[in-house]
């Protein structure tokens, strides 16, 4: 695909079978998916999708960045010139605190995902670029907050990984386990963490 903007980067009929395979997914999670099953949500024919894409895996792998701009697009859309507020709404759109079941659908869905770049190279290759570019969306974030004094003058780098790294073990956490308060307790750390970290004192 072109690399244009997100809006512009994906055809109608790429987003019907991106909005499909995310319906599927939360029915029938990634170990159950077949293109039979994104065919049965987008009420077409298989041909509609091998048209665009060869097998499931290649399929997926465009979900994913599907996914990641259009989570892009809505930070910038929600997102202002209020630094402190910013990161924490980013955060919440990550981690959220008292998830629906869409989200907690949505989380396993990724989680599943996930677990299979450590033998795929091609998943690898599109987490790693999915987590670049979470980071530069909170690095982005600290910069502007240092630039205009809200944040103190710290390295928005290791701050941004510091947070992704905390929510992604979190999300897992929530995930793969019955431990219900993990996830509640990272947010109040990573509150913590943000509050000293880049608040200036006055």
């Amino acid at each position: 695909m072109a690399s244009d903007s997100p809006k512009q980067r994906w055809s109608t009929a790429e987003e019907e079978i991106m909005k499909a395979t995310y319906r599927a997914l939360l029915r029938h999670g990634y170990a159950d998916l077949s293109i039979s099953r994104i065919t049965d949500e987008l009420d077409k024919s298989k041909a509609a999708i091998y048209y665009h894409y060869d097998t499931k895996d290649d399929l997926l792998v465009a979900f994913l960045e599907f996914a990641v701009d259009r989570f892009e697009e809505t930070i910038e859309t929600e997102t202002g010139d209020e630094p402190p507020e910013d990161i924490e709404h980013v955060i919440e759109k990550l981690l959220p605190l008292q998830p629906d079941e869409e989200q907690r659908q949505l989380q396993a869905v990724l989680v599943g995902l996930r677990s299979q770049a450590v033998t795929n190279e091609v998943f690898r290759e599109q987490f790693t670029q999915i987590d670049e570019r979470l980071a530069a969306t909170v690095r982005n974030i600290v910069e502007r907050g240092i630039e205009d004094g809200t944040f103190r003058d710290v390295d928005p780098s290791r701050v941004a990984e510091h947070i992704l790294a905390t929510v992604n073990g979190a999300m897992y956490g929530r995930v793969t386990t019955d431990r219900k308060s993990a996830a509640a307790a990272a947010r109040v750390s990573l509150a913590s963490y943000i509050d000293s970290e880049l608040r200036r004192r006055s």
